[in-house]
């Protein structure tokens, strides 16, 4: 099965086109390491939860929206060896593709895949 690696952010509402700029071009280096697919969602129904929420999850304001995003890989193998050549990647760097929103309050993790139908 895959692995995955998922993440979760808020994102400032006017920036939405500049993160679509940002997420394309990381989509394009993910592939290059190895990458099967990148999936990137703007949010539209976030509910607050009572307990917990994507909102609070990653401090949301009034101004920014959720988005949530994962990328495919074929094994955690290939993964862990496309993340480390990703860092040392220029195309990666803050002067070359800068994240446009809080990457501290950024939530991630990978997740092996269990069920795909």
């Amino acid at each position: 099965m895959s692995y995955v690696d998922g993440f979760v952010a808020a994102v400032p509402t006017a920036s939405k086109e500049e993160y679509l700029a940002h997420a394309m071009m990381s989509a394009n280096i993910f592939k290059d390491y190895g990458a099967l697919k990148l999936v990137e969602n703007w949010g539209d129904e976030i509910p607050q939860g009572e307990v917990t929420s994507f909102t609070s999850a990653v401090k949301a304001k009034e101004d920014e929206t959720i988005v949530f995003s994962w990328v495919v890989w074929p094994s955690k193998e290939v993964r862990d060896a496309g993340w480390e050549a990703m860092m040392e990647d220029p195309r990666m760097s803050p002067e070359a593709n800068p994240m446009p929103f809080d990457g501290k309050r950024l939530i991630y993790g990978g997740f092996n895949t269990i069920l795909d139908v």
